[in-house]
């Protein structure tokens, strides 16, 4: 959209101002120069540069979604669509408005000093028109701000009143009652009294922004704001000439690094390997010092035999993978709840025999039942004690949520809720590597033990992943053999989670074989 604003103002093509190209602006374009002139530079001047992270194209596909949802909760709106361009949209608005229209109009277009913007929803009000911005968050962020300031200061300068601007968001406290019945899924957060001194600033900002664009690259060196409030698709591209960094620096600390690595830096220390035994008084950050400096991994053997000596055998290993729409999609849900689509379980029993099952669905119905179904068959109490997970509060809190959907299945899934016990905070506790740098994530971990169990080789490398192929095998244009590959992709991640548990633990307490079937040697 921001390519067609370019060439849009006042209805005409924009083509010189004083010998120069006056550049048109939108929305997005002056929410990225806020964040740093370099990457609106770059977006107009140097577009191949930009890296765009695995997750943005479903990011678009939830706010398209979350955005069709609230323009369908009012039949009687008018869509202003972009044909044949931009234009015709300001031109669509202006004729509604001035004709008297009455009803709410989406993504109503106006423009004013060759700044362009889209409102996602216009309703008319006694003494002017309200703007709504959509929003698939569960709360106003500060951004959100600058984004509404732009559009409410747009508008007005454009001759419409505007007597309301508020953030249009996600209300979590809503659950799905009828299907596609989503009235109550969004709150109104009234913000025009905030706006006051952004809505000043849009003059100057937007003749700073036009004065970046029409100059040379911006030298901007990178920082926080490089990840604030979203990370930049230029980032590698601005840090390619920055000194390099240190191979272990202090940030690496877990929690507090940044802050640490900071004071530090105030006596010109920047690696671990700069720092003197006994300087840090946590525990665990010296532990991580130690550990970097000498290249030798900390191990509690007799730590982790004791923590996880009272998990009952045969030990099951348990990994969900869950989708979290923001619209709920099936009657019972909330926003954002975690919904279970796929479980993988080895069971190994005392004398190290192993079996594996699981679960998956990815046909795009509601899997809940069935997931909890297969629980309660594979991991009753007759099959196995302890059932071992990775930051088990998200598999507590799973099971959970089956139990409360599904009142005939609740105690046996309570019951399998109280045999699930947590490898993370013993790893945390009785174990580190340098090549964890810092985190104890067990993808971080488990190249540290085993390298060839490792995920770089799959196709669904993580959970983001697979969501994403959740959401691409439920579609029903998807065909047969791409669903195929989606399902053997998710079954082997998956599967790679819960035998990683098992070479981790056997690491940890030197029992039975510690590198898994197919698993490379231990560091």
């Amino acid at each position: 959209m921001d390519q067609a604003m370019d060439a849009v103002s006042g209805g005409s093509v924009v083509t010189l101002v004083r010998g120069a190209r006056r550049y048109g602006l939108s929305k997005s374009k002056i929410a990225a120069f806020e964040q740093c002139p370099r990457k609106l530079w770059l977006s107009k001047h140097r577009p191949e540069a930009a890296l765009v992270d695995d997750g943005a194209e479903a990011r678009f596909a939830t706010g398209h979604e979350v955005g069709e949802i609230a323009c369908g909760l009012w039949p009687t709106g008018v869509m202003v669509e972009a044909e044949p361009d931009l234009a015709a949209a300001v031109a669509r608005t202006r004729t509604l408005i001035d004709e008297g229209w009455s009803e709410p109009i989406f993504e109503a277009t106006f423009e004013h000093d060759g700044v362009l913007v889209r409102v996602d929803v216009l309703l008319p009000m006694r003494d002017g028109w309200a703007i709504a911005e959509v929003k698939s968050s569960a709360g106003v962020k500060d951004y959100h701000l600058g984004d509404l300031a732009t559009q409410a200061w747009v508008v007005a300068r454009s001759g419409t009143p505007v007597s309301s601007a508020c953030i249009r968001h996600i209300d979590s406290s809503f659950r799905l009652k009828r299907e596609g019945d989503y009235a109550g899924l969004f709150r109104d957060a009234e913000c025009l009294d905030l706006l006051a001194d952004l809505i000043a600033d849009r003059e100057a900002i937007v003749a700073r922004a036009r004065a970046v664009l029409a100059g040379d690259e911006p030298d901007v060196s990178t920082g926080e704001h490089c990840a604030r409030p979203f990370a930049c698709e230029f980032s590698s591209y601005c840090a390619r000439h920055d000194p390099p960094d240190p191979d272990w620096p202090i940030s690496l600390l877990p929690r507090t690094g940044r802050a640490i690595a900071a004071r530090w830096a105030e006596e010109g220390l920047f690696d671990l390997n700069d720092l003197k035994p006994g300087v840090l008084a946590n525990a665990v950050h010296e532990r991580v010092r130690e550990a970097t400096v000498t290249g030798e991994a900390y191990l509690d053997r007799q730590g982790a035999i004791e923590a996880t000596k009272g998990w009952a055998w045969p030990r099951a290993y348990l990994d969900f993978e869950t989708i979290g729409p923001a619209a709920p999609r099936w009657v019972g849900c909330r926003p954002f709840q975690q919904i279970p689509f796929q479980f993988s379980c080895h069971i190994e029993a005392e004398g190290g025999e192993i079996i594996h099952t699981g679960f998956l669905s990815i046909d795009g119905g509601d899997p809940r039942r069935a997931c909890a179904e297969a629980l309660v068959a594979q991991l009753g109490a007759e099959r196995c004690g302890a059932i071992i997970a990775y930051n088990a509060a998200f598999e507590r809190r799973c099971v959970r949520d089956l139990a409360e959907a599904f009142p005939d299945l609740a105690q046996a899934l309570i019951e399998i809720e109280a045999r699930i016990v947590d490898l993370l905070p013993v790893t945390r506790e009785v174990y580190y590597h340098r090549d964890q740098r810092g985190s104890w994530s067990i993808k971080a971990v488990l190249p540290t033990i085993a390298p060839d169990l490792a995920y770089d080789d799959l196709e669904v490398k993580d959970g983001g992943a697979a969501q994403q192929a959740w959401f691409e095998a439920a579609r029903a244009e998807t065909s047969n053999t791409r669903r195929d590959q989606l399902k053997a992709g998710l079954e082997t991640y998956c599967e790679r989670d819960t035998e990683a548990m098992i070479v981790l633990l056997r690491r940890l307490t030197g029992a039975g074989r510690v590198d898994g079937p197919g698993v490379g040697a231990r560091p």
